[in-house]
């Protein structure tokens, strides 16, 4: 399937829930947010039921994200159903870590792919202040837990803000010992992120990828480590923007994603699914279209997939060529999915 502007659209991003085990500052208020109701959130057999009928359409790697997605009762078994659905190719994670010491094998045995980690800091302090109420080690714990499942690649996701001040060569170096996929990305100021019940981050907190890159090689020179140098083999699998560096000799590798200094809106090939059934075409626009009602509509299961295959190609069409002229959104990050 492409879009209005000729872009091969096949890669479907699901939240699976807006609650989290974390309360991170970027993310939702110290208090939570107001979680969904029950029975407007979407069941793991409608889930799998979309992306079914998104697979006859041509999409062919889905990403579970959340909130948290392995606070969702029902992810072995749904990881389970999408992988056996036929057409698609690849099923990857987003997740804090925490839950992946006990869920790690299970996961990889029901068919989940690849696995990213989100990790702004390697500081325990500052991941306690960004977290609220985190201890690094369980993070460190997950990515150990990823590794010893045998998950190929594990990535590391960290958003860059200039107000925290993070160690970025020690988050680089992370890739030279294990096989590990560090990709710093630039903090999107995205719904309601300043206030009294934010994080008090804005426009000017975004720190440039072209400046994390020239930063970490400038800390590598004062150590006596090599530059960074473009990726070659050990350039990791995956369906996302990032541009891949590696330190010579390194099992890993450094990526950087940079949604905010040089949009790679032109390379977009996904949509997103939000918890309560929105399909989004982009990240910042508020547009949405509703999915959840087609599935309880009380058809039959032909007439529901041929309304789900109506709805995609709705928002087919709504995609943007550019979200210059899009500006945060009515959802918070955590209710979106990223």
């Amino acid at each position: 399937m492409k879009d209005g502007h000729g872009r091969t659209i096949d890669y479907l991003r699901i939240s699976l829930t807006d609650r989290c085990n974390y309360r991170c500052i970027y993310c939702m208020p110290e208090q939570g947010v107001e979680s969904m109701c029950h029975t407007d959130i979407l069941r793991i057999e409608e889930i799998a039921q979309v992306v079914r009928a998104f697979a006859k359409l041509g999409i062919r790697s889905v990403r579970l994200t959340g909130g948290e997605p392995l606070v969702r009762k029902g992810v072995v078994d749904l990881v389970r159903d999408i992988n056996e659905t036929p057409g698609i190719k690849n099923i990857s994670l987003t997740t804090n870590g925490v839950l992946l010491p006990r869920m790690a094998d299970q996961l990889r045995e029901a068919g989940l792919s690849r696995v990213n980690i989100s990790l702004d800091t390697l500081d325990a302090e500052q991941f306690h202040f960004i977290t609220r109420r985190g201890q690094l080690q369980e993070a460190l714990d997950g990515i150990d837990a990823a590794l010893a499942a045998g998950f190929n690649p594990v990535k590391i996701n960290a958003v860059a803000v200039r107000q925290l001040n993070q160690d970025y060569l020690a988050f680089a170096k992370l890739s030279i010992d294990r096989p590990l996929h560090v990709r710093f990305i630039e903090y999107m100021p995205v719904g309601e992120s300043s206030g009294s019940d934010g994080c008090g981050w804005g426009p000017d907190d975004v720190i440039s990828c072209e400046e994390l890159y020239e930063r970490i090689n400038k800390a590598a020179r004062a150590e006596g480590l090599p530059e960074l140098v473009p990726a070659g083999q050990h350039q990791p699998l995956g369906w996302g923007p990032a541009r891949y560096f590696e330190f010579p000799g390194a099992k890993g590798t450094v990526g950087f994603i940079s949604p905010m200094s040089r949009h790679f809106c032109g390379e977009c090939n996904r949509m997103r699914l939000t918890a309560d059934g929105k399909l989004r075409p982009c990240l910042f626009s508020d547009r949405e279209y509703d999915v959840r009602s087609v599935l309880r509509s009380g058809k039959s299961e032909a007439e529901i997939e041929q309304d789900l295959a109506a709805v995609f190609r709705l928002a087919l069409g709504a995609k943007p060529d550019d979200h210059d002229d899009i500006t945060g959104t009515e959802r918070r990050m955590s209710q979106i999915g990223g």
